[in-house]
């Protein structure tokens, strides 16, 4: 059974105990507006908790999600069950409510507890009408983001950060009376998860991730948790190489630009990150000389930047390191696609990077998000990239070849392999290499006799 056929059985077992049974919240609005949602909430009115629960129990074993504000699952199935509930803050934090469930709250009630106009649309199981207590379906049709209700809204500080992760996902433009009220809402409360959580649905699921940053810069809402992307704003760039404008209209641009690549590249959400950091150095290193901008080492000016704004939304070290490794590196591959540099270069370059891949795509991305776009170093780079995995799956110098060959490990023994690595990455295949190496190892030896191999 579906979880679709699941609900539909609830909702005749319900209608038989005179319960009614909706589709509630993003399932309704996908089906209106044309898209997939595999993730179906349902709520029932009319029946208390106990008989909600019997009920449930002749369909499967009943889980009690959240027994006290009354949410139930079946085991094997996705399907969230809730009775209807209202919702009183009772401290600063996201999570800080009382949360109160009310099977006879009525189908208005229920839906003002909803963030937007959007979500509050319902639609009933059997029949499919859809209840609209607030104007939705109209803001569906004209494409606008508002909020249901300015208590209830005001009461969640996620809020803001949803309607930009919304505006962003269906390229809505949000109400002005919803900015006016995210102005004033204090995001300091939030946790660094919930802050992750939405911009990476906006980095891994809008079209234009810009547009996320976007609304919360109309919002005046970078400054808690985004200033490092707030300081972007407004920072010239050379308008020789950047007639876009300034560092922010470059770095949206590039967003956008990855956006398009995520799919392909080994690392989505670090790559989305690396392409919204990747200047964040032109904040502390842009400087005018005889009327000229320029921003010289701003990949490596930028890293602790980077690092602090990481740290700040998110303790996960393999993306912090793989967003450093990039943002470090990204001028690279532009640089030595214009300058034809050797294979040996190229192959260097793209050894230190954690996803040599992804760094080319970011370099790309860099070139293409400015005005005018820059992109024909691709074909270039991505010939040395072909190049640089096939040198790196052949066979290769290794410790136990130099033991083979006489060397006992020692004080210079990771030397040796560290020259045997860069004989590699020249493109000299192992056999050559080997004896290259033992050349090397046996010169270490001449100049110090003492030192053990």
């Amino acid at each position: 059974m579906t979880d679709a056929e699941l609900a539909r059985a609830i909702a005749e077992k319900a209608a038989e105990q005179g319960g009614t049974v909706y589709f509630v919240g993003g399932c309704v609005r996908d089906r209106l507006l044309g898209l997939e949602n595999k993730d179906i909430d349902i709520e029932v009115h009319g029946i208390p908790a106990e008989a909600l629960e019997q009920l449930l129990s002749e369909l499967g074993a009943c889980m009690k999600i959240g027994k006290s504000f009354g949410i139930y699952g079946l085991k094997g199935h996705a399907l969230d069950i809730a009775l209807p509930r209202t919702e009183r803050r009772t401290g600063v934090g996201h999570r800080d409510f009382a949360v109160t469930s009310d099977p006879f709250l009525g189908t208005y009630e229920a839906a003002k507890r909803r963030d937007f106009t959007m979500n509050a649309l319902m639609q009933n199981v059997l029949t499919g009408e859809i209840i609209d207590h607030f104007g939705g379906r109209q803001d569906l049709q004209d494409g606008v983001l508002r909020h249901v209700d300015d208590v209830t809204f005001t009461e969640d500080p996620l809020r803001v950060l949803r309607a930009a992760q919304f505006a962003a996902r269906f390229q809505f433009s949000v109400a002005a009376e919803t900015v006016e009220l995210c102005r004033r809402i204090d995001l300091s409360a939030l946790s660094r998860e919930r802050v992750m959580l939405e911009m990476e649905k906006a980095l891994l699921r809008a079209e234009k991730p810009s547009l996320f940053f976007g609304e919360l810069r109309t919002m005046g809402q970078l400054g808690h948790w985004f200033p490092e992307v707030q300081a972007l704003i407004g920072l010239p760039q050379n308008q020789i190489h950047h007639q876009e404008g300034d560092t922010w209209t470059h770095t949206m641009l590039v967003l956008d630009e990855a956006a398009k690549r995520r799919d392909k590249v080994r690392y989505p959400l670090g790559f989305l990150l690396a392409a919204l950091c990747h200047d964040f150095g032109k904040a502390v290193c842009t400087t005018e000389i005889d009327g000229v901008i320029h921003s010289y080492g701003h990949e490596t000016a930028g890293l602790p930047l980077v690092q602090q704004f990481l740290e700040r939304i998110t303790t996960e070290t393999k993306l912090i390191q793989y967003v450093l490794n990039m943002t470090e590196l990204h001028m690279q591959p532009n640089i030595m696609a214009a300058a034809r540099s050797r294979l040996k270069s190229t192959n260097k370059l793209l050894d230190r990077a954690v996803e040599p891949f992804d760094l080319i795509q970011l370099s790309v991305c860099d070139g293409l998000g400015k005005l005018p776009p820059c992109g024909e170093t691709e074909s270039f780079l991505m010939q040395r990239y072909e190049q640089f995995t096939a040198i790196m799956a052949r066979p290769y110098v290794m410790g136990k070849d130099l033991i083979a060959a006489g060397l006992q490990p020692g004080v210079q023994f990771s030397e040796i392999l560290s020259y045997a690595h860069k004989l590699r990455l020249a493109g000299i295949e192992k056999e050559n290499a080997l004896r290259q190496s033992l050349a090397y190892a046996r010169k270490m030896r001449k100049e110090n006799p003492d030192a053990a191999t």
